[in-house]
């Protein structure tokens, strides 16, 4: 084997390559063959982006410049670029160490340079890091270096003999053996470093190595949460994300202790056929050096790589997972603009209720006890019918935490009249929001009881605006989200809300400064100056009026006017999705067609639409894609993407996990859906278990294939575990 020089002595400055300065890397051409784009799509978004575009902007305005990418890949574009510069910006920063330290050679630059992946990187480096003091650093400044050397070369027969004049007192070395031992320690370290060998043994330990756990002694009790991983073997690369994520989490709250085991003896084999090449003592030696190098380096070394490398994907899998329910969620129908009756219900302090306009304003709100005594019940009857009556309620809204329903038979059992829809509402996350600045400040003079039954209401009335108020961590449709990384987290769920908020679009003159910050391109402090203006000179008439906010100059107007919409504004584009750059455009259509812009956009005067030949506008600006965007826009303008609202009620008389039997039917609200299956609520504040061998009548992949978070769906009870409050429920013959 050969082993690097420069290892060994620093080179001096003659023998230094020229380079100095950071290369230009092309980024482009690399993700290009990575997600197969061309590559000048890949440079199209490279620019967009450094130009300040946000992904919903390009993806819904810039389609000819990207050759059509969606949301999906042109997120990945912009993810690798990230990972690109940090890896340059790495490699740049190893370049500039080994100059300054009169290290960097030509074979050592080139190494450097051909390296695809960070792990690639730092094992090029890995050498020539500058280390603590280590065993191996202690003996070279005991002199034993060029023993190492010799022995290395496993040409010697006699190794006493060969260490003898190396023994050296004054040095620290007073024996044979202690010589011996220094140079194993140097050539540990060189095994250790050797990018190749940890090349294979990384492969080893994905392809054949297990994670083992197992339960810390005396911790059977405290951690029966864990009891399914107290004896569990399983290799790495079969193990999936969330068990992963199960077993780490054990092992941080000190129930289980766990290692990632390679086959020891096939992995010191292969390190043996690289490194010892003779039959004599310095071949003895060198297999010392080995086996000490692989247990004492190179094991706990790979094991962290290779638990970090299997933590960051299943983190990726569970943030992934949560980011797709979260999306579900925000685009779940809204009921609209209704004048609504909200409920958050409670046995001992009552059910909170408040009643709002059609915009989401509060109107009234007091306690009523429909769960107490009979006297309490009939106040309450007479209470909520009268409120009905009062505000002409047209949907009521009932919180399905504690109480609800038995609040929600209370509401069914008052005959009120059957144009009032009432509905159950996730109510996850509305303490968080009751308790927020944001509610605060909506609310000062209201306590956090109002607060929360506020919220419950304008869910139904329309999920996305009021969600967009709470952390997405708190709504309560992932994984795991405490075990993974916090900020990637944050950031993905972040994206999401802005991608289903620009999809959705955002009426100006009603939204709030929360929905408001998450259209493109304009972020907290320009929502605030939007609000800001809206109250001090009314509703806006015109997108055109965003240019007077203060601060929001061209660019932010460009990425945030087609995302904006202005009902009963002086333009009727301002209601769609239509982009302003794209106006002149659409009047064209309207005067060559020989109507009026208006007339263009009757909903009911198709023929006149279809009659323009989209081909006479086409442009290298302007394809067919975004032409038929426009007449999409033009044929329901201002229309919301989502579906629409339909009631959904649960069983009659199924309120309690004790109502439960084996072999019921029964209706449900799929309320999280895991890489292990989805759980259902059916009315009796336990969620239950859908589990992926369940979710349909054959072999199931992905529960997300099959079922969405707040998707209507007849579920079959297999079990009841009354003790661990535990659900088993089949879709199986009714998907």
């Amino acid at each position: 084997m050969k082993i690097h020089k420069e290892i060994l002595v620093p080179q001096s400055k003659d023998q230094q390559s020229v380079t100095s300065q950071p290369l230009q890397r092309d980024f482009a051409a690399v993700i290009a063959v990575e997600l197969q784009l061309k590559r000048s799509q890949v440079e199209a978004v490279e620019k967009l982006l450094s130009d300040g575009g946000t992904i919903p902007f390009i993806a819904r305005y810039r389609k000819e410049a990207t050759g059509f990418l969606d949301e999906v890949v042109l997120t990945n574009v912009r993810d690798r670029l990230e990972q690109l510069a940090g890896l340059e910006k790495r490699r740049q920063a190893m370049l500039a160490s080994l100059i300054e330290r009169e290290l960097l050679t030509e074979e050592i630059e080139q190494n450097l340079l051909a390296a695809k992946t960070l792990v690639e990187l730092e094992d090029v480096y890995l050498p020539y890091r500058q280390k603590r003091r280590t065993r191996a650093l202690m003996a070279r400044e005991k002199g034993l270096e060029p023993l190492a050397k010799l022995l290395l070369e496993q040409k010697i027969a006699d190794t006493h003999a060969a260490a003898a004049p190396f023994v050296k007192p004054d040095k620290g070395v007073n024996l044979v053996e202690e010589a011996l031992a220094g140079a194993r320690d140097i050539m540990a370290e060189w095994v250790s470093e050797d990018a190749a060998s940890r090349a294979a043994l990384r492969k080893l330990f994905a392809r054949q190595g297990e994670i083992v756990a197992k339960v810390v002694k005396g911790k059977e009790g405290e951690g029966a949460k864990f009891r399914d991983y107290f004896d569990w073997r399983e290799k790495v690369h079969k193990i999936a994300g969330h068990r992963l994520l199960a077993i780490l989490r054990g092992e941080k709250e000190k129930f289980l202790r766990v290692a990632v085991q390679p086959p020891a003896e096939v992995a010191l084999s292969r390190l043996r056929q690289r490194f010892v090449r003779g039959d004599n003592q310095s071949s003895g030696q060198v297999a010392e050096a080995v086996a000490d190098s692989y247990k004492r380096l190179l094991v706990p070394a790979l094991e962290n790589e290779i638990r970090q490398a299997l933590r960051e994907a299943a983190e990726r899998e569970a943030i992934t997972v949560f980011a797709d329910n979260l999306r579900q969620l925000l685009l779940a129908p809204p009921l609209g603009q209704k004048r609504f009756l909200a409920l958050d219900p409670g046995f001992r302090t009552g059910a909170k209720l408040v009643c709002l306009d059609a915009q989401g304003k509060l109107l009234h709100h007091e306690v009523i006890y429909p769960t107490h005594s009979a006297k309490k019940i009939v106040e309450a009857a007479a209470t909520v019918k009268e409120l009905c009556q009062r505000y002409a309620i047209e949907a009521i809204a009932i919180g399905n935490g504690t109480a609800g329903r038995e609040t929600e038979a209370f509401v069914r059992s008052l005959g009120l009249p059957e144009t009032i829809i009432i509905a159950m509402v996730n109510e996850s996350g509305a303490s968080i929001y009751s308790a927020s600045s944001v509610a605060r400040e909506e609310f000062p003079d209201h306590d956090l009881t109002v607060r929360g039954a506020v919220s419950i209401g304008r869910r139904l009335q329309d999920p996305l605006a009021e969600l967009v108020k709470i952390d997405p961590k708190a709504i309560g449709v992932g994984q795991y989200q405490h075990d993974v990384d916090q900020g990637e987290l944050k950031r993905r769920l972040d994206e999401v809300v802005e991608s289903c908020v620009n999809r959705v679009g955002v009426e100006i003159n009603t939204a709030s400064r929360e929905l408001l910050a998450y259209v493109s391109g304009l972020g907290s402090t320009l929502a605030r100056n939007i609000i800001h203006f809206r109250d001090e000179n009314g509703p806006f008439r015109s997108r055109r009026q965003l240019l007077k906010v203060s601060r929001l100059g061209p660019k932010a107007f460009e990425q945030a006017a087609g995302f904006i919409r202005i009902r009963d504004g002086e333009n009727s584009l301002d209601s769609t999705a239509v982009h302003p750059e794209r106006y002149a455009l659409v009047n064209r259509m309207a005067k060559d067609s020989g109507c009026s812009l208006g007339e263009l956009m009757l909903m009911d005067d198709e023929r006149r639409r279809q009659k323009i030949d989209l081909k006479r506008y086409a442009s290298a600006a302007v394809g067919l894609p975004t032409l038929d965007d426009i007449m999409a826009e033009l044929a329901r303008p201002g229309r919301d993407p989502r579906q629409r609202y339909e009631p959904f009620s649960f069983a009659a008389g199924i309120e309690r996990l004790e109502d439960l039997e084996k072999g019921m039917r029964l209706p449900g609200l799929v309320t999280n859906v895991t890489k292990f299956g989805a759980f259902v609520d059916i009315g009796v504040h336990q969620d239950g278990l859908v589990h992926i061998s369940q979710l349909a009548d054959g072999f199931v992949k992905d529960p997300a294939a099959i079922v969405k978070v707040q998707q209507r769906v007849v579920v079959t009870v297999l079990d009841v575990d009354h003790e661990r409050r535990r659900i088993s429920l089949s879709l199986r013959g009714n998907v």
